[in-house]
């Protein structure tokens, strides 16, 4: 009795450790390629400048002709929580393509051959990913107070913005590191990138409501998780904005989605060294 007793805590602190390790060692990956960004914030300026072109040029344009009815909200309203998904996508889908400059400078192997587990590896990206969408979130909220769009201000729904653009971030990012796996040389990842990233935008509800939309690209579009991120943002980034699928779905299919990407990143990790 006295050793099963005895190892009962043992197991446990054991368990504990395993656990402190793994977001020990997530968090240690997260760390360093959050310093890459602080070494070069320019790339983060610049993905920010196509963002921003979008709301200034297109969504005053169409806030003026009242082209596309919007309910309660002016199409720069409706538009804005689209553009920080958009930002969002387009600076997230790029991310595999860091990951095979590693893989040619032999920094992958480095990782491979330490201790922590590929996951921690995959996830330690995917957080990193969702901080770099952060910055891009401020300036497009900066934007958006300047050109009159009526921002929810509170801090929890601030703190709810800040989470689904993490999140958005971390699986569109996370989904990037797929792809690089299975490419492995930069030139197939960046045409594959280039032909992914319009499409997802222009299958969502990011510049159209799924009301205007014919039955066949809406279908697409409630399959597209682009649209939960802009439904979710929508929700709580404008003040009374409305959320078509519920905050519930919005966040639990991107966060499904990550879990599965993770998943299988981290499966196809290794294979990189090869």
């Amino acid at each position: 009795m006295t050793s099963v007793d005895s190892a009962a805590p043992s197991g446990g602190s054991a368990d504990a450790g395993g656990v402190g390790a793994f977001i020990g060692q997530t968090l240690a990956i997260a760390e360093v390629e959050a310093r890459k960004l602080l070494r070069d914030p320019t790339e983060l300026a610049s993905r920010a400048v196509q963002p921003v072109l979008w709301l200034i040029v297109f969504g005053q344009v169409f806030t003026r002709t009242h082209a596309i009815p919007t309910g309660d909200l002016s199409y720069i309203e409706f538009m804005a929580p689209g553009v920080l998904a958009q930002g969002v996508l387009f600076t997230a889908i790029f991310y595999g393509i860091a990951v095979i400059w590693e893989r040619d400078l032999g920094i992958i192997h480095k990782l491979l051959a330490s201790p922590a587990p590929r996951a921690s590896l995959v996830l330690g990206k995917a957080l990193a990913a969702g901080i770099r969408g952060l910055p891009q979130a401020a300036i497009i909220y900066i934007l958006a107070a300047i050109l009159g769009v009526r921002l929810d201000l509170r801090p929890l729904a601030i703190l709810s913005v800040a989470g689904f653009v993490m999140l958005g971030s971390a699986t569109f990012a996370t989904f990037s590191l797929v792809v690089a796996c299975l490419v492995k040389t930069r030139e197939r990842f960046m045409g594959i990138g280039q032909l992914l990233t319009m499409p997802l935008f222009f299958a969502s509800n990011a510049i159209y409501p799924l009301d205007l939309m014919p039955g066949w690209l809406r279908v697409v579009a409630r399959a597209n998780p682009l649209s939960y991120l802009v439904d979710g943002l929508r929700a709580t980034m404008i003040h009374s904005g409305p959320s078509h699928f519920g905050l519930g779905i919005d966040a639990a299919v991107p966060l499904l989605l990550l879990g599965g990407l993770v998943l299988i990143a981290s499966r196809l990790y290794p294979g990189l060294a090869r």
